[in-house]
């Protein structure tokens, strides 16, 4: 017992636990269908995708640290894909890049400007901005599906996107571990109240969470449209369901952040849903159980993540 109770003091202990997880719902499918489930290609196949969702929730977590959501990330990698997309075949990459990026950047500014001025829930304000985006998307492709040029690829796939995805974690530690916004965010979302006393100016740092936020979407929306080289404007809030699966990678780092690896829970994390949507696809599942399995696991992380927060609220 004391020999466990030293393990789990341990600054490896969240490492451990991160790799135990892996191997657990690894070694499920693959005792369920070890033909087409988890050879070296398909887990490989596994992580390109899942680096997409990373880089996503990476951006997430500056935000729902401080009790924030933010359902207009979906909206914003359409319309950021898109505006990338169409300065690309002007400017080649460097239109691609900065449009992306850009696009994206001046969104979150936008978004949370509004939080702070209208003073009501981030859910309500960013669902409303999700519409508005959408449509815009839909007026800036021009109701025409965007396709990436051929020449402009270079993130599709490693080693382009693994580089991309590298600097956005490394991105995210510095910021974490060496600047004044990784530290706020923290004490504002452990006690806000507390956080203005120590003179900390709230409202600016939740601005700065909405611009850090959509800057890596502006990267997650980089690799999206190289990963699938199309992008099509939808409206209806139909890309509501791309906020969710980096949503749930925030939450495993909001979760392991007591281990002191909220980055490192953010990739394993989001590696370990792609090792479970897959391990379904394997089976033969149909679409309505990973749908269930997705609410599932979204609320079973939920739940773990908010152990012990009763009475914060969502802001």
């Amino acid at each position: 017992m004391q020999r466990f109770e030293k393990l789990k003091s341990s600054k490896y202990y969240g490492f451990i636990l991160l790799a135990v997880m892996v191997l657990f719902f690894y070694a499920i499918f693959k005792i369920l269908t070890p033909g087409n489930f988890g050879s070296p290609q398909n887990l490989y196949a596994y992580l390109q995708s899942s680096i997409i969702y990373s880089v996503g929730g990476c951006g997430l977590y500056f935000i729902v640290v401080m009790g924030l959501f933010d359902f207009a990330v979906g909206s914003n990698i359409v319309l950021s894909s898109i505006v990338g997309v169409i300065l690309s075949q002007r400017f080649g990459y460097v239109g691609f890049i900065v449009g992306c990026l850009g696009c994206g950047t001046i969104i979150g500014i936008l978004i949370g400007i509004l939080y702070n001025q209208l003073n009501v829930p981030s859910m309500i304000v960013t669902v409303g901005l999700m519409l508005i985006f959408e449509s815009v998307a839909v007026f800036v492709a021009g109701g025409s599906k965007q396709t990436l040029p051929e020449n402009l690829r270079f993130f599709s796939g490693a080693p382009g996107n693994l580089i991309l995805a590298i600097l956005a974690f490394l991105l995210m530690y510095f910021i974490l571990n060496y600047t004044r916004i990784g530290t706020y965010c923290n004490a504002i979302g452990s006690n806000e109240f507390t956080a203005k006393n120590m003179g900390i100016n709230v409202k600016k740092y939740k601005l700065i969470g909405f611009a850090l936020l959509h800057f890596f979407v502006g990267i997650m929306a980089i690799l999206t449209v190289s990963y699938g080289t199309t992008m099509t404007a939808l409206t209806g809030m139909s890309t509501m369901s791309r906020n969710f699966q980096p949503l749930m990678g925030t939450f495993f780092g909001v979760a392991f952040r007591k281990y002191g690896t909220p980055i490192t829970a953010i990739i394993v994390g989001e590696f370990i849903i792609a090792i479970i949507f897959n391990g379904f696809v394997a089976l033969g599942a149909p679409t309505t159980v990973q749908n269930i399995v997705t609410g599932a696991a979204l609320l079973v992380i939920v739940a773990l993540t908010a152990r012990g927060k009763k009475g914060s609220v969502v802001k």
